[in-house]
């Protein structure tokens, strides 16, 4: 315990004379997270597949390295899941969910569906690793935007 104790202070004391920058817990790991939620797409083309994939979830990873997103799921309260395959989220970058169908690419990803996923007033995003363990939550409760920055 007084080994520890002094190793700390002396790595304190090495911050503090500039030696040595200590990086917050948060900054050190980083995350892979929910990012933005776009849920109420614009125009009038109700149901039309570029409608759908105006209507979007955005996660974003801020670790230091690529995060294997494979069996991951993103899911909103109404139980619409959409399971990522063999996918990996490179580091720095953002990955858009898209509702509607398109050809998957490293920046975009496509779940299929022929109706919207995200309600326009009131819903929550989650983000799940295979194991069911919660990564993020994102919710909002809003008519007054389209989109909820997480």
């Amino acid at each position: 315990m007084l080994r520890t104790r002094t190793m700390a202070a002396a790595a304190t004391v090495a911050a503090f004379a500039g030696l040595v920058a200590l990086p917050s817990p948060a900054q050190a790991a980083g995350s892979v997270h929910l990012y933005k939620i776009y849920y109420d797409s614009p125009g009038s083309d109700r149901g039309a597949n570029s409608s759908l994939n105006a209507e979007y979830v955005q996660i974003r990873n801020t670790t230091g390295h690529a995060v294997s997103l494979k069996g991951w799921v993103l899911v909103d309260a109404s139980n619409h899941k959409y399971t990522f395959g063999t996918y990996t989220l490179g580091k720095g970058k953002t990955v858009t969910v898209r509702t509607g169908k398109g050809t998957n690419t490293s920046a975009t990803r496509y779940q299929g569906r022929s109706w919207y996923v995200w309600n326009n007033g009131k819903d929550t995003a989650t983000l799940k690793k295979p194991s069911g363990t919660k990564v993020d939550t994102c919710s909002y409760n809003s008519t007054r935007v389209d989109y909820k920055m997480c």
